[in-house]
């Protein structure tokens, strides 16, 4: 029991970072699995070129976009923006500057899976070969110095790899053309995500201790809310069908409004005046009844501390979807 209390206390903690690892290697898997078994090249000039960029990059595209589907915070952005009042919607550029940061920071999550699926077919070769050998601008730079027959023939080079000397070298310099895109990509990658890493926690307003504490809250307050919630909605429930059955009269039951659930449900703001640790707690703390907490002056986005929407009692996206 020890040993599997420890392996979910690492779960809990370094979900993120499991996350997005698990994310690469199942698209790294499945890139494998479809290069192998669908991807076959035309080898034909016509074709070559679309065929292999279609492989290569709409897969990626695909990931990208379901990136954003399956992101929880995706979904409290966009839930009843559209039928927000006038006013709420014209509240300066700030409110825009800060929903741009926002879908920034859900592009950079999204990007994991099509940056894995780009650089491991780059690594693997197989697309770009096929994409490369459809190019007449490569096919001429590749050709120099060749036989005059090379241009013709490179287009069938990815089908018949043993057809000649001249065909193997022009295909172990497509591969290598590829592997070496594939490890720049990779290269860069890294390099982004350390500079981002680094300058988001250098301009973060707060301790790395109260980030873990800031966490730990975060983590305690949405357990308590669905316990909360479940238990709230038990009852109204519960009330309801008794009254129905018995054509009695409800009991007054005290649910927050929607207006109360529409505040804790936008995007956190931090502003250096005031410590709360979520928008309830915000919303809790607020000093009169009928004040707004969705924005105000000194609000903004830091990206550091973009985890405290993603957790929430409406988590598991993808299961909703």
């Amino acid at each position: 029991m020890e040993k599997l209390r420890t392996v979910l206390d690492l779960q809990l903690k370094q979900h993120r970072a499991l996350g997005y690892g698990l994310v690469s290697l199942l698209t790294a898997g499945g890139e494998r699995l479809f290069s192998a078994a669908v991807f076959q090249c035309p080898c034909s000039a016509a074709w070559n070129l679309p065929y292999g960029l279609v492989f290569l990059l709409v897969p990626a595209l695909a990931l990208f976009l379901l990136g954003y589907v399956l992101n929880a915070r995706t979904w409290r952005l966009l839930t009843g923006c559209c039928a927000r009042s006038s006013r709420s919607r014209a509240r300066g550029c700030g409110a825009g500057l800060r929903g741009a940061v926002v879908c920034a920071q859900l592009g950079a999550s999204a990007a994991v899976a099509p940056l894995t699926w780009v650089a491991v077919a780059l690594l693997g070769g197989a697309f770009y070969e096929c994409a490369a050998a459809g190019s007449a601008p490569l096919a001429r730079r590749l050709c120099r110095g060749r036989a005059p027959a090379c241009e013709a023939q490179l287009p069938l080079a990815p089908c018949l790899p043993a057809q000649g000397p001249d065909a193997q070298g022009l295909l172990r310099e497509l591969k290598a053309q590829s592997q070496v895109l594939g490890w720049i990509l990779i290269a860069l990658v890294i390099i982004f995500l350390l500079i981002f890493t680094s300058v988001s926690r250098c301009l973060s307003p707060v301790s790395f201790l109260q980030l873990k504490f800031w966490k730990i809250y975060l983590e305690q307050e949405q357990q308590i809310l669905k316990a909360q919630a479940t238990e709230h909605a038990m009852e109204l429930a519960k009330e309801n069908v008794k009254c129905f059955f018995e054509c009695l009269h409800p009991e007054e039951c005290n649910t927050p409004s929607m207006k109360d659930w529409q505040q804790i449900s936008s995007l956190y703001t931090f502003n250096p005046k005031e410590q709360y640790y979520s928008m309830l707690h915000k919303y809790v703390n607020r000093k009169e009844k009928t004040h707004s907490i969705i924005s105000k002056e000194g609000d903004a986005v830091i990206p550091v501390l973009g985890f405290v929407d993603t957790p929430g009692i409406n988590i598991n996206t993808a299961a909703e979807l």
